[in-house]
C-alpha cells in the first residue's frame, strides 16, 4: 500500500468520528486484519493495538501476575461509557498521547514496548515512555502504525500502587501515578496526567520522602507540568507530589 497525504489509520475511531477530519481523505481501517486482541505467554502480555478496552477490562490473568488488578483500574479511568469501551481500542488510546491517556500509563508504568510497523515492510520496537512525545503528539511517522504493546511477565509481577485524581468525580484524570516495586526492591514511578508525557522515575529502592519530592522536582520543571480546563499546572504539581507520597508509603513496607 502506498501512503498519501490525507491519510489515517483507523482503529475504534471514537476520537476520529469525534469531530470534523477535513484534512483528511482516506481512512485506513485496522478493525479487519484479524489480530488477535490479547495474548498470555510465559514471556508476558502482548495487546493488539486493535484490542478494546472491554476486552482487555474483562480479560483473565495467571495468578503469579499480581500486577493485573493495575489493568482495570486504568481502563476504569478513562471513565467513558460502555459504548465507547466496546469501540475504542488500546492502540488509540496510546497513539492519541492525550496526558490522561491511561492506556498509556497503564503500558509506561509495566515497561511496556510497542511494536511499530512500517509501510515498507519493516517494524521497530521503543518503549511506550519514548512513544508519547507530548500533549498530543508521539513518535510514530505519518506512515507508521502501532501493531501492538508487549508487557513483561516480569513486570506483571511487581508490587503496585495506583492513584488518580481529577477536579470533579466523573473529570479527566488530573494527575495519575503508578509505583511498583521488583523483586529486588526497585522502585519505579510513572507520572501521567499531571504532566503533558509520561516522566518515569527509577530508584534502587523506595525512597524516602524528601529524596521522592527532589527527584520530581528535578524531572519536572515548573514549566513542565500540564495545565488546562482540568487542573492548573500548580495544583496537579501539588497533588502530583501528594500522591507520589502515598504510593511511596504503600510500597515502602514489605509485600
Amino acid at each position: 500500500m502506498r501512503w498519501r497525504d490525507g491519510d489515517a489509520w483507523l482503529g475504534g475511531g471514537t476520537w476520529l468520528f469525534s469531530e470534523p477530519q477535513p484534512h483528511l481523505h482516506r481512512l485506513i481501517d485496522l478493525s479487519g486484519m484479524g489480530w488477535t486482541p490479547l495474548i498470555v505467554a510465559e514471556a508476558g502480555l502482548e495487546i493488539a493495538a486493535t484490542c478494546t478496552i472491554t476486552q482487555l477490562a474483562e480479560a483473565e490473568f495467571p495468578e503469579a501476575w499480581i500486577a493485573a488488578p493495575l489493568i482495570g483500574q486504568c481502563c476504569r479511568a478513562l471513565l467513558a461509557s460502555f459504548k465507547v469501551w466496546n469501540t475504542a481500542t488500546v492502540g488509540g488510546n496510546i497513539c492519541l498521547a492525550l496526558p490522561a491517556g491511561a492506556m498509556t500509563a497503564l503500558a509506561a508504568a509495566l515497561d511496556g514496548t510497542a511494536t511499530v510497523w512500517m509501510t515498507n515492510g519493516r517494524d521497530r520496537c521503543l518503549s511506550i515512555v519514548d512513544l508519547v512525545t507530548g500533549a498530543g503528539t508521539n513518535a510514530l511517522r505519518p506512515d507508521e502504525v502501532l501493531r501492538s504493546i508487549h508487557i513483561p511477565a516480569h513486570a506483571l509481577m511487581r508490587r503496585v500502587a495506583f492513584r488518580r485524581i481529577s477536579l470533579t468525580p466523573q473529570g479527566r484524570s488530573a494527575a495519575l501515578l503508578i509505583g511498583t516495586v521488583t523483586a529486588d526492591a526497585g522502585f519505579t514511578l510513572t507520572v501521567t496526567a499531571s504532566t503533558p508525557r509520561p516522566v518515569q522515575l527509577r530508584f534502587d529502592a523506595v525512597p524516602d520522602a524528601c529524596d521522592l519530592a527532589h527527584a520530581i522536582a528535578q524531572a519536572v520543571p515548573p514549566a513542565g507540568w500540564f495545565d488546562d480546563m482540568h487542573g492548573r499546572c500548580d495544583w496537579r504539581r501539588h497533588v502530583t507530589l501528594s500522591l507520589a507520597d502515598e504510593i511511596r508509603g504503600e510500597l515502602v513496607g514489605p509485600s
